[in-house]
């Protein structure tokens, strides 16, 4: 790669819009322990869009609630705060993921259904083995691909050398930082840092493909890891980095997860995907 196309990339990730004001303000209240359910409210109801699609998840099937929820105030009590920062993750997050990637041979569709569903197998693999932050699973798988929304423009003319490492036995990760000098991981950590994301978050976008080279978080890194591997096996959304996939042994045995337990979350997920309420956020 020439330096021109590092400064391209460098700059485009610099210039990229920062999350909207409302999500901050939800983040900022979610983190803070003092906060109330009146001062979150306060904030969603000042946007109209990310307020119905709270209600809409809040009465979905997937919280089986036996009456109508119509406040937010009463969703934030059933669904709770960490749940309602991931909705408003996913209202913003459809607007920069739906998008067709030609880098990565991804339809219009792809990244984003990609996206939630590692989204889905992140918290189902949390509820399993009792990870206590669920929530921000959710959201890491959400965001883990962010960095191919930069970076896909850049793949089209490199394209051939990137197969062709990946024929050879790279994975599609290592053939991007062979080719472009780093990958799209990498990137994504940086829109993350861009976005003043929590180091969590930073960390599962970063290593989520070499989960064993991350210090910090590693359990958060661990679970992202093996749901994007799971997202592949279900094969949504699945461009051409789904090639020579390799899934961390390490990550696993952190995880207390074998190929019984990989395939009974294959099937959890498939089921909760088959739902139509996962989809209400798109």
């Amino acid at each position: 790669m020439n330096n021109n196309t590092l400064d391209s990339i460098v700059r485009k990730v610099q210039d990229m819009k920062p999350l909207p004001m409302v999500v901050g303000q939800i983040i900022n209240i979610t983190e803070d322990p003092k906060a109330t359910i009146r001062d979150l409210e306060e904030v969603i109801l000042k946007d109209q869009v990310l307020t119905t699609k709270i209600l809409r998840v809040a009465n979905s099937a997937y919280y089986t609630y036996n009456r109508k929820i119509s406040t937010i105030s009463q969703a934030a009590v059933l669904i709770g705060f960490k749940a309602i920062k991931g909705i408003a993750f996913a209202s913003v997050l459809n607007k920069y993921m739906n998008v067709e990637l030609k880098g990565y041979e991804m339809e219009k569709d792809d990244l984003w259904q990609q996206s939630q569903t590692c989204a889905i197998a992140a918290r189902e693999i949390s509820k399993r083995i009792k990870y206590r932050d669920q929530e921000e699973a959710y959201i890491a798988g959400l965001l883990h691909d962010v960095g191919k929304t930069v970076l896909s423009q850049y793949l089209e003319d490199e394209y051939g050398e990137i197969l062709k490492l990946v024929e050879e036995g790279s994975t599609f990760d290592e053939a991007e930082a062979k080719v472009l000098g780093f990958s799209h991981t990498e990137i994504g950590g940086k829109v993350a840092e861009k976005w003043n994301l929590p180091k969590h978050l930073v960390d599962a976008i970063k290593y989520h493909h070499d989960p064993d080279a991350a210090d910090d978080n590693i359990m958060m890194v661990n679970i992202v890891h093996v749901a994007d591997a799971i997202t592949m096996m279900v094969g949504i959304g699945m461009g051409a980095d789904g090639m020579n996939y390799k899934i961390s042994e390490r990550a696993l045995e952190m995880l207390g997860l074998d190929e019984i337990g990989i395939q009974d979350l294959i099937s959890t997920v498939v089921d909760v995907v088959q739902s139509e309420e996962n989809y209400l956020l798109a």
